[in-house]
């Protein structure tokens, strides 16, 4: 997550579904984030603010919020009156621009530090910027792997709870079902999988939940589905 991408589409699509999963629950959000780039235009999909009576229905609270962050200077920590008073944020820097030699075990002090913030959660977020990948080793030495969340990584965030990871869809042979399968497969947990491809595509793995989860993301899948949200099959059970 970078601070330049606060309040566009995928921000409203990702805060809602978690809102709807949030009663009764306490949620831990893992912003992962990172410095803000400027080589894209990755954040520009803020059109939807200019079409309140199209989409302002879906969570009036949650559109002004995101629309005042938008005319403010953006930023995540604005995000976080969106979940009350009751949720947990890790919003330090996950670990970036640093040496190759250093990169991995910045990474996993980082992480770990995440871990025992968010104990007390029974859901968590994670959102990085470009979502799963492998558990190669090479990988914690890339600079890209601040914006990736291994899958190894997923399982501690998932053991005994529920979570919600953000993943970005990639150019995947097959095309983007074909990649959502794939990952379903890896991560080999009970897992839903919602996709939302609105402006861009993005997938939100809903991992080891429970029935009332189950039931509150079909019936945010139902609520959207006019907004380009659909519940992807799910592989495993």
């Amino acid at each position: 997550m970078q601070h330049r991408y606060a309040g566009d589409i995928g921000d409203y699509i990702k805060i809602a579904l978690l809102r709807s999963l949030q009663p009764r629950r306490r949620l831990g959000v893992a912003w992962f984030l990172y410095p803000d780039e400027d080589h894209n235009g990755d954040g520009r999909h803020i059109a939807y603010l200019r079409d309140p009576e199209k989409w302002r229905c879906l969570d009036p609270p949650l559109f002004d919020l995101l629309a005042d962050n938008v005319a403010r200077a953006r930023s995540i920590y604005a995000l976080n009156q969106a979940f009350g008073q009751e949720a947990h944020f890790v919003d330090e820097p996950v670990p970036a621009n640093l040496p190759a030699s250093e990169r991995s075990l910045s990474r996993q002090r980082w992480f770990e530090s995440c871990l025992s913030q968010l104990s007390q959660a029974d859901l968590v977020f994670a959102d990085p910027d470009n979502g799963l990948v492998d558990d190669e080793e090479w990988r914690r030495r890339s600079p890209a792997f601040g914006k990736q969340l291994c899958i190894s990584e997923v399982r501690q965030l998932s053991a005994g709870r529920c979570a919600v990871i953000y993943h970005h869809n990639s150019r995947f042979k097959g095309g983007h079902d074909a990649e959502v399968d794939h990952w379903l497969n890896a991560l080999g947990l009970p897992a839903l999988a919602v996709r939302a491809t609105a402006y861009s595509c993005r997938t939100f793995f809903i991992v080891n939940p429970d029935s009332e989860i189950v039931q509150r993301t079909q019936e945010f899948c139902r609520r959207w589905q006019n907004y380009k949200v659909r519940l992807h099959r799910s592989l495993i059970t």
